[in-house]
């Protein structure tokens, strides 16, 4: 996975997830992918060391991993959006009701 990919997924996964994480977990997530700190400075201003930043933000990403694999969240959030964007397509289109339907009931069961 590149960086950008991974950078974009831990914030949408941070974007749903983030109430389940502690105050801690939650201020090294946001300063290290939302105000792209570097670990450095994330372990000067809590006085820490650079690899215990590091531990904390690597075991953070796992368990936001394991939330999505359990509440499936951003997952259906992907869908729908693709879902969306086909709605767009096929209501600019004009030409298949029976496909607007279609997608319309996939909406429905994504909640």
């Amino acid at each position: 996975m590149e960086m950008i990919e991974k950078t974009t997924r831990m914030n949408f996964l941070f974007d749903f997830y983030q109430a389940l994480l502690t105050d801690k977990q939650r201020s090294y997530m946001q300063l290290y992918y939302l105000d792209d700190l570097s670990l450095g400075e994330i372990a000067e201003e809590y006085d820490i060391s650079r690899q215990a930043v590091y531990d904390n933000i690597r075991r953070t990403e796992a368990m936001l991993e394991e939330y999505e694999e359990k509440l499936n969240l951003f997952t259906k959030f992907e869908k729908r959006q693709e879902t969306i964007d086909e709605l767009l397509l096929v209501v600019k289109d004009q030409s298949s009701e029976e496909t607007l339907i279609q997608l319309i009931n996939q909406l429905k069961e994504w909640d």
